[in-house]
């Protein structure tokens, strides 16, 4: 099933990976604080400040595109396999491709699930009570199943 990912695509995996190590924290520390005990060194010069200034936004530019391209991948692979849970669970089909919606319409959706699951909840509690705390056999997962509440 796993086709063969570009050359860009495992390079930025492995970047991303790379960085996001305390070890790479420390040595990107380390180069700051040696840069700056250098100032007296240079006499604080244009051109010494131009060194790190340069440094960084070089660095800054590439990983903005290497990071991207690992987090737009990651998300797309979380969402494939979200979309698969749904396709295969008894939740409704409608939410795959929500993704796609604008903020406001994810707003809307995001209230009304909550008032949907603030419902559903307050039903299975009420379907517990009803049994003195639990399932006649005492077990909270063998009560009735409630169909959850459909969100308007």
């Amino acid at each position: 099933m796993a086709e063969k990912i570009s050359i860009f695509a495992r390079f930025a995996t492995a970047v991303s990976e790379w960085t996001g190590r305390p070890a790479v924290f420390a040595l990107a520390l380390a180069s700051i604080a040696v840069w700056g005990l250098t100032g007296p060194v240079f006499g604080f010069s244009e051109t010494w400040q131009l060194v790190v200034n340069t440094g960084t936004t070089i660095i800054t530019f590439l990983m903005v595109f290497v990071l991207q391209n690992a987090q737009s991948r990651d998300t797309r692979a979380i969402q494939t396999k979200l979309d698969e849970l749904i396709l295969t669970s008894k939740a409704e089909n409608r939410f795959i491709g929500i993704e796609n919606l604008d903020e406001e319409e994810l707003k809307r959706l995001n209230a009304l699930l909550g008032e949907a699951a603030k419902r559903d909840l307050h039903a299975r509690e009420t379907a517990l009570s009803t049994y003195g705390g639990g399932s006649p056999a005492g077990r909270d997962d063998e009560a009735p199943p409630l169909e959850p509440a459909a969100p308007r």
